[in-house]
């Protein structure tokens, strides 16, 4: 969207690197550690099927200041604190 010069948000942190505005969504980092638990386990005989399914439970806010400034936007101070990475 920056094309249009139109914020945006994402759902991975490679948008943000990438010169996106901001990002809300799963740790893909954290999803492929619990994975190789399944992995483990099955490696270990259990059967797949009797595995449980499991939901994301680590999210992350990633923002991106300088596409922020090249847009003409202030990010709260309060929003800035809360994300767990603020590029600069």
């Amino acid at each position: 969207m920056a094309k249009y010069k139109l914020p945006a948000s994402y759902e991975f942190r490679v948008f943000v690197q990438a010169g996106g505005l901001m990002s809300y969504g799963y740790s893909l980092s954290d999803l492929w550690r619990r994975a190789a638990t399944y992995v483990d386990k099955i490696l270990k005989g259990a059967k797949p099927a009797d595995l449980p399914v499991e939901q994301p439970t680590k999210f992350e806010l990633v923002i991106n200041l300088k596409t922020a400034k090249a847009l003409g936007l202030t990010i709260p101070q309060s929003v800035l604190l809360r994300a767990d990475q603020v590029i600069e």
